[in-house]
Formats: C-alpha cells, sequence, structure tokens
C-alpha cells in the first residue's frame, strides 16, 4: 500500500471535495481517500499494483479538477498562487462594486426617494432605464465569469456544487432581465418594474467579497506551516578543505562540517565536533531557556546560535530534519479528518442537488399559487443563493488546521485530526514512571556512614567498587563521586552477586555493596540503620548498605528524581477533572512514595513492559477513556492500546509512530495543554457546526416564502446573496479565535 497527496485546483464548496472524494474512491486499487477543503488536498491510499497515481490525477481531471502530485508542488509557488488568487478576487470586487453602485441608483434609487433623471426614470423612459441596468449588469456577469464556468461545468457532469447555485441564480434573474428588456421594446413598458439585473449583479458582488475575505482568513490558517517552514536559513556556511564555504541548503549533505558563528541558525541536524554554545530551540521545541551545547551535544536544525562558536557534522539533512519531519507531522495532521466533520460531509454530499430540487419546487409553486412570474422568480433565486455549502465544508478543517498549527507553536504536535478529536474525551491519564514522572537519571541524594569513615571516603570506596559495574545505581554513584572531584580507588576484584549487589576488594580490605539481603547473608549487623533505611525507602529512595572488612560503614541512597513539573502537571490535570495513574516496573513501596510526592490517584506497581498495554485494557474496560503517556520505545504497546497515547519526545526523534501526540519538549506541562487544546478546538467544530447548520435549516426556508405565507416578509436575492457570504467569513473568524490559545497555567 502507497500514501500519496494531491493538491487540487477548482473546489470551491464541500460538494467538491465530494465529489473529488467519489472519483477517486470508485477507482479500482483506491482504499482510502479523503479531502481537506481548508489546505486543497487529497490524501489517497492506494495499491501501486492495481493503480499509479497518474490514473488517479486523470480521474480528478475528469471530474473536473486538477491535481497535482504534492512531491511536484512547489512551496513559493502556490503561496505565490494565494496571494495572486487573493489579489484577483480583490480587484473583481472594486471593479463589481463601480458597475454595482450605479446600477442600484438606477434601479432602486426611486424606492428611496431618490427621483432619476427623465431620460432614465422608468415612467417617462422605460428603455433607457432597462437599457442602463443591462450595460451595467453586463461587465459584473463577465467579471465573475469563473463562478459560471466552474459552475457550469460541475453541473454539465452531475456533481453541481456552490458555484453551479451562483451561476444557475444570476443566470435565471439576468436572462429574465434581458426577456423584460425584449418585452419593452415590443411596446409593453410595465416590464421595466421587473428587471432583476440588480440581484444578478449584487449577488456576484457580494459573493465575490465573500471569497476574498475567505481567502485571506484561509491564508490564515495555515501560518502554522510557514512559521516552520520560514525557519531554516536559506544557506549553509560549510568547511571545505580548511576553507569557508557558502553553499545554499539543499546542497548540504550529511558528513558535512557546519561552521556557526554567533547569532547563525542551525541548517540541519548534527553533532557538535568543536566548540561550546548556547542555543535557543524554543521555535522548535517551546523551551524558552537556551541549551547549552558542548562537544558530542545534538543540533536541531533551525534552532538559533546565541553566543560561542561551533562546528558541527551534518547528521540528518533535507527530509530527515527534525523540522521537516516536524513539517510533514503538522501538514499530515492539518489535511486529515476529524470523526466529528463525519456528519457534515455526508450532508454535504447530497446539499446542493437537494437545494436546486427545493428552488424549483418552491419556484413553481409560488408560481401556481399567484401567477406572478417576478414573484416566483425572487424565490426560485433566493433558495439558490442563500444556501451555503461552503460553510458546511469549512467548519472542521479550519479548526483542526489552527488547532494543530497552535500545538505545534508549544511543542505539542498532533499527528491527526481523529487524535484531536480523542483527548478531549479523556477521562483517565496514565503516566509511564521512569522518565516521565521522574527524569530516568538516578541521582545520589543521601549518604550515611557509621563508625569513623566520612561520607567522602565511603563515597569514594562505593564509587571505586561501583566503577565495573553497569547497574544504574551504580552509575549514579561514579557520577556523584565525579562530579565532586574524589579520586577513586584501585579495583583488586570484583564480583557481581545477582538480586544482591557486589563483592569487590579494595587496598586487600573486602567491600560489600547491596541491598539488606546482602548483608544478611554475610551476618553483618546493620545497628541502627536498618530503621533508617526503612525512613528512606518510604519516600523513594532505594537504600545501598556498604560494609568493610564485615562491618557496616553505612549507606549511599539513590533516587530517580521527580521531573520539576511533574506535581504542577497532575495538579491541573485533576482541576480539569482528569483522574491520574502511574505505571511501573519498581516496588510498591517506592512507587507509592513518588506518587505521594506528585498527587498520583491509582499506582500500578511491580508490571513489566510487556504487561503495560493489559493495565491499560483494563482501565478501559472500566468504562473510561485512556491517554498514556510513555517515552514511546517500552511504552509502545500501552501507548497504542491506549486511546490517546502520548510520546515523550526529545525534539529531535518526533516520528514516534506508536503516539498520537507527541511533546518535543518533554515537559509533562505539555499532557494537560494537549487535552485542553483539544476541548477548545472540538467546541470550536461544534460551534462552527451549529452555525452552519442553523444558518441552512432557518436560511431556506425563509428564502422559500414560509415566512410570506404568514404575512411576513420576503427575502430578498441580494440579501440571500449577502447572507451566505457572511456565514462562510463567520465560520473561518470563529475558527480563528483558537489563535488566542494558550496553555493551562498554576
Amino acid at each position: 500500500m502507497r500514501e500519496n497527496t494531491f493538491k487540487i485546483e477548482g473546489m470551491t464548496c464541500s460538494a467538491c471535495s465530494g465529489h473529488v472524494e467519489k472519483a477517486t474512491r470508485k477507482l479500482n486499487g483506491v482504499i482510502e481517500a479523503t479531502v481537506n477543503l481548508a489546505t486543497e488536498k487529497l490524501v489517497v491510499k492506494f495499491d501501486e499494483n492495481k493503480i499509479s497515481s497518474e490514473e488517479i490525477v486523470t480521474a480528478i481531471e475528469n471530474a473536473g479538477y486538477k491535481a497535482t502530485s504534492q512531491e511536484k508542488v512547489d512551496v513559493n509557488k502556490t503561496e505565490n498562487l494565494r496571494e495572486k488568487e487573493i489579489k484577483e478576487l480583490w480587484n473583481r470586487f472594486i471593479i463589481s462594486l463601480i458597475f454595482t453602485i450605479p446600477l442600484l441608483i438606477i434601479s432602486m434609487g426611486h424606492m428611496v426617494g431618490y427621483s432619476l433623471p427623465d431620460f432614465i426614470c422608468p415612467e417617462i423612459s422605460p428603455k433607457t432605464f432597462a437599457l442602463a441596468q443591462l450595460i451595467l449588469t453586463t461587465p459584473v456577469m463577465l467579471i465573475g465569469y469563473k463562478f459560471f464556468k466552474v459552475g457550469v461545468r460541475t453541473f454539465l457532469k452531475g456533481s453541481p456544487n456552490m458555484d453551479s447555485l451562483i451561476a444557475i441564480g444570476t443566470s435565471a434573474a439576468y436572462i429574465y432581465g434581458i426577456f423584460a428588456v425584449v418585452k419593452i421594446f415590443q411596446g409593453y413598458p410595465r416590464y421595466a418594474h421587473e428587471l432583476y439585473f440588480e440581484s444578478a449583479a449584487t449577488i456576484l458582488l457580494l459573493i465575490t467579497l465573500g471569497k476574498y475575505l475567505e481567502s485571506v482568513s484561509k491564508g490564515k490558517t495555515s501560518e502554522a506551516i510557514k512559521k516552520l517552514m520560514g525557519l531554516a536559513p536559506k544557506t549553509a556556511r560549510i568547511e571545505v578543505n580548511g576553507a569557508e564555504k557558502i553553499i545554499p541548503l539543499e546542497d548540504v549533505k550529511v558528513g558535512d562540517i557546519i561552521i556557526i558563528k554567533p547569532g547563525d541558525k542551525m541548517p540541519v541536524d548534527g553533532v557538535v565536533t568543536e566548540g561550546r554554545t548556547s542555543i535557543d530551540e524554543s521555535m522548535l521545541t517551546g523551551e524558552s531557556i537556551p541549551v547549552e551545547k558542548v562537544i558530542g551535544s545534538e543540533i536541531i536544525g533551525a534552532s538559533i546560535n546565541k553566543n560561542g562558536s561551533i562546528k558541527y557534522k551534518a547528521t540528518r539533512v533535507g527530509k530527515d530534519t527534525a523540522l521537516a519531519q516536524i513539517i510533514k507531522l503538522v501538514e499530515d495532521a492539518q489535511g486529515s479528518k476529524a470523526p466529528i466533520a463525519k456528519l457534515a460531509d455526508i450532508i454535504s454530499g447530497y446539499f446542493v442537488p437537494v437545494v436546486i430540487v427545493l428552488a424549483i419546487i418552491s419556484g413553481l409553486g409560488w408560481y401556481f399559487v399567484t401567477k406572478n412570474i417576478e414573484f416566483s422568480l425572487t424565490i426560485f433565486i433566493s433558495v439558490l443563493v442563500i444556501a451555503c455549502p461552503c460553510a458546511l465544508g469549512l467548519a472542521t478543517p479550519t479548526a483542526i488546521m489552527i488547532g494543530t498549527g497552535k500545538g505545534a507553536e508549544y511543542g505539542v504536535l498532533i499527528k491527526s485530526g481523529e487524535a484531536l478529536e480523542s483527548a478531549h474525551k479523556v477521562q483517565t491519564v496514565i503516566f509511564d514512571k521512569t522518565g516521565t514522572i521522574t527524569e530516568g537519571k538516578p541521582k545520589v541524594t543521601d549518604i550515611l556512614v557509621k563508625g569513623e569513615i566520612n561520607q567522602e571516603e565511603l563515597l569514594s570506596i562505593a564509587a571505586s567498587a561501583e566503577k565495573g559495574s553497569e547497574h544504574p545505581l551504580g552509575e549514579a554513584i561514579v557520577k556523584e563521586a565525579e562530579s565532586k572531584n574524589i579520586k577513586l580507588k584501585k579495583l583488586e576484584t570484583f564480583v557481581a552477586i545477582p538480586g544482591h549487589g557486589i563483592e569487590v576488594k579494595i587496598e586487600g580490605k573486602k567491600i560489600l555493596l547491596g541491598n539488606k539481603k546482602l548483608m544478611d547473608k554475610n551476618n553483618i549487623n546493620l545497628i541502627d540503620l536498618e530503621e533508617k533505611s526503612n525512613i528512606l525507602a518510604t519516600e523513594g529512595k532505594t537504600p545501598m548498605f556498604i560494609s568493610i572488612d564485615n562491618k557496616i560503614a553505612g549507606i549511599i541512597a539513590v533516587a530517580d528524581t521527580v521531573k520539576e513539573n511533574s506535581k504542577k502537571a497532575i495538579e491541573i490535570l485533576h482541576k480539569m477533572g482528569i483522574e491520574v495513574a502511574m505505571i511501573t516496573g519498581d516496588n510498591k513501596k517506592t512507587a507509592q512514595a513518588i506518587a505521594a510526592q506528585v498527587g498520583i490517584d491509582r499506582v500500578f506497581a511491580e508490571v513489566l513492559p510487556k504487561d503495560k498495554a493489559a493495565e491499560v485494557k483494563r482501565l478501559q474496560e472500566e468504562g473510561k477513556k485512556v491517554a498514556m503517556v510513555g517515552d514511546g520505545i517500552n511504552d509502545a504497546p500501552a501507548l497504542a492500546q491506549s486511546d490517546v497515547g502520548i510520546a515523550i519526545g526529545s525534539g529531535t526523534d518526533v516520528a514516534i509512530e506508536s503516539a498520537d501526540i507527541v511533546l518535543m519538549r518533554s515537559d509533562l506541562l505539555d499532557v494537560p495543554t494537549a487535552i485542553k487544546l483539544s476541548r477548545e478546538t472540538i467546541k470550536n467544530i461544534k460551534q462552527n457546526l451549529f452555525w452552519a447548520f442553523g444558518y441552512n435549516i432557518l436560511g431556506i426556508p425563509v428564502a422559500m416564502g414560509i415566512l410570506y405565507l404568514f404575512g411576513g416578509p420576503l427575502l430578498s436575492p441580494m440579501i440571500a446573496g449577502g447572507a451566505m457570504s457572511i456565514s462562510s467569513v463567520s465560520v473561518i473568524s470563529n475558527a480563528l479565535r483558537l489563535k488566542g490559545f494558550k496553555p493551562n497555567k498554576i
């Protein structure tokens, strides 16, 4: 199976996106096809043994639209085309306005007490009155030719869209106007009061304005991608045979040595080979504090060098860089559909044909009742023009685009619309302990001594003993000694005793270092240190006893320290009404101690990595929607089992397959941020769908003359056109409010 993304041109409403999906899905070999109206992209999953990308493109073109494989799309060219489209729409609006204003004065001036000169007065000169309107309307119709070109083409192909409604409605008004002009010249001056030119021109004017505002707004929704794409520098300074050379970014190859000076942007990912500096990675990770970099440190492309000068070797270039992966993740998420969008898609598929039928039925119905063709034409045009599949089609994708883009700004990468929707339902969050709630790097917390030995001497002996060990707790003791510049002693013998500890010989003395079992086995009297050891264990620390020549010398306690923001994040989750659990392979006593420190509700201790997914399933069987937060490696099965898998990323390894959401900063405060963002986005989508559905449910019956039946007003086609434009703009404007989203704070 292969997945390909296509840029689609010519779509104007959700009916169009439905037609493109339908034309693609019916092809043999296509597994799934999803169109996003806001991004104008089609994502197709297909069997390349049965069908090719070229055949998919042909099928889309046969449906009346243009398709280009995303690989062939020039981002800058696409942006230029969007800017050109916005400019063209504005010019069309201004020119239409120039002709429509005098048209409205001539056609409707007398209604507001404005008296027309005799040569265009309908009572005195009906012919010039009618011709003037025809002459002013025709340029507006010609300027709006795209509505007719697309509308007629899609109508004839049996897949009518919004443009079809506009084309039929305005053409009906214009053609009837020409018929009235002919009648006036044939000696029937009463037709001067049955002209519909101003409706046709004003509808096109207002729809063009709506399209302009929609294009401007849609441009704003993709700002997150633009910001990300603008982060990378255009060139790189590399070292070639000892000399500096500036080359285009796309020419950088893996293995190139890149020279970075103060203030430079990192062109690609790599590893520092020379020098030291601090780097601002905030634009990618959301972390505001500059990160110190020394030889061996990883560099993220597009981050900004602060004060030092370094050289680093390129390890990832082009599409493999962290920035490129992030952009792809955000683009994929913005192009995906949330399940909530399915209802709007189903309705949009039937919407335009139903509206055309309703317009014909209501127009004919009123004609048979009133025998007034002018009245029935008003109804027919109003129904066609007020219907707005645009608002339905834009309600979900615009909110998802802004929501996922906003998440990326804060280092929260949401992989799909489905993940974004699922997160708002989460009732329980399970955190893995090691490396998630805790740092994952054990540290020495306490050194207790017995007898004449001092803390420094005890640490020196313990570190010397553990130097040959690979155990993480032993590593913590060695690191503590190194950080205090304590000189290590020579190790004479080393024996590891599984499940107990180690036995070594240093300077002729027998040293035992391990748990209580090791001490009991060697009949070593712990004196009062056993009680102190129990206290340390209840605090979540792991005590290790040290004896010298069979006499207890002290305890060194090691603990995996809790991350700075773990407690804050859990407090925020509780305030949001979410239960918090912790899962760990640690013993119950240590796990309970950590849980008590940070305010965890439920603890699953002594759980092997392979059994974590079963614990998640058990919670789901209680009827709860569960989010699992882990490092994405040994937690992969649990992340996949959960309703929402949240991986703690490092900023460079962002494409963790098992997770739905990746937190680039490895900061637990981003967990409530992701859930809050999901809640706000779904709330926004529901508001958009409410207004889009509500507008059509109320607007179409009013246009059909329901209020008029009971003595109310009749809807003017011009007001219908204006209302239609406003509905689309209001939906996008509401979605743009998400740009003001702020993370949770406590």
